[in-house]
């Protein structure tokens, strides 16, 4: 059934703008124009802010475009739908997404990965979708051009999404909670779940306690893990990490030795999964180098802006060790998304406890600010 909304019209609303690297972010009032053939537009009720958002306006990355809305952890509300769109109508809360699903690609018929060929340069997915399908955007401000970011633009009151990239959701989930599904919660979750493929009785470790890594120890935790280490230089996050299912934390900074030789030591040779979720390069190199020989297995989560390679050793991996990554927490992002949604509202895990602050959208130059100081689990915007 195709839906059609009544009302197609130019929509006048304030979003945040990126006008260059390193610099606050501008609330501006941006015109959206109305979504075109198989498009959506959504009006966006809350967003998280993520470290991946700081990455995109770092001047030591390298991919982004100005000026541009960024924001890719949103949820909302369906406004109106271009010609051809049949899974979803105007009224529906949806979760926009950064990993499309067309359900028809070679990567979406596999069941190996959740990629999509819809990501055109799946090499630098963090900069790609930064227009339309046809090449331009809905977005102007002050007469310019303004570039989408991940196909999503969540720091914009309104949005334009491609259909591909949206999750019908249920109706009575708290938009302000189930944002954190559309990235932070559902990537760290299935990095344990999907990628590590954690299992009972197991032994794993950590690395980072953001909103990412917190959600990494519940995905152990509902794996079965029975020991989980939270590792982390900022020992404020320890009592939240172990709320939510670590069973000890350790500070890098305590200790004059290498981190992964301090969990070697502490687990009779080495955990046997570890999970990185800082994005920095030598602890992607600890991560691995802290699981066992043998079958220990390390999925590095963390985005590095580093212009270098993690420093593997062939032994590392011949002795038995095995490196993953993970995209979104593996998750197949169409029809998992809902899903993961509905155990939330189930009970099944925690999405609360992550949002550390929820801020008036206006504020989101001090969300960030909370970020980097280490301030924050989660910040949630809410227009």
């Amino acid at each position: 059934m195709l839906f059609k909304s009544p009302i197609m019209q130019v929509i006048k609303c304030k979003a945040a703008i990126a006008w260059e690297a390193g610099k606050p972010f501008s609330v501006e009032e941006v015109e959206v124009a109305p979504p075109k053939d198989h498009e959506v537009r959504i009006h966006i009720i809350a967003t998280g802010v993520c470290r991946t958002d700081a990455h995109a306006v770092s001047t030591h990355f390298k991919e982004g475009l100005f000026p541009v809305i960024l924001g890719h952890e949103g949820a909302g509300i369906v406004e109106s739908v271009g010609p051809g769109v049949t899974k979803v109508k105007p009224g529906d809360r949806v979760i926009p997404l950064y990993i499309p699903q067309c359900g028809k690609c070679k990567f979406c018929l596999n069941p190996k990965t959740n990629l999509c060929q819809k990501i055109s340069k799946i090499k630098t997915a963090i900069s790609d979708q930064d227009l339309m399908a046809d090449n331009t955007s809905r977005f102007t401000c002050k007469g310019k051009q303004i570039y989408h970011f991940m196909g999503t633009s969540t720091f914009s009151e309104y949005t334009v999404v491609a259909e591909t990239s949206v999750a019908k959701i249920d109706d009575a989930a708290p938009l302000d909670k189930v944002c954190l599904i559309g990235c932070g919660f559902s990537t760290g979750y299935g990095a344990a779940i999907n990628t590590a493929k954690v299992e009972p009785g197991s032994t794993c470790a950590v690395f980072g306690l953001g909103g990412v890594g917190l959600s990494a120890v519940m995905g152990c935790k509902a794996a079965g893990a029975t020991r989980i280490i939270g590792i982390d230089i900022n020992k404020d996050k320890f009592p939240k990490a172990k709320e939510l299912g670590a069973t000890e934390c350790i500070n890098p900074k305590d200790y004059n030795k290498p981190i992964q030789q301090v969990i070697a030591e502490l687990t009779n040779g080495g955990v046997d999964f570890s999970i990185e979720c800082i994005g920095n390069i030598d602890v992607m190199k600890a991560a691995l180098e802290c699981t066992t020989v043998g079958w220990g297995t390390c999925a590095i989560v963390g985005v590095a802006l580093e212009d270098r390679g993690v420093p593997v050793d062939p032994f590392q991996l011949i002795m038995g060790r095995t490196l993953k990554a993970t995209f979104f927490g593996g998750w197949k992002s169409v029809d998992s998304v809902p899903k993961l949604v509905s155990d939330y509202m189930a009970k099944k895990f925690k999405l609360d406890e992550l949002v550390t602050y929820t801020l008036p959208f206006e504020k989101i130059n001090e969300a960030f600010d909370l970020m980097k100081e280490g301030k924050s689990i989660r910040t949630v915007l809410v227009f």
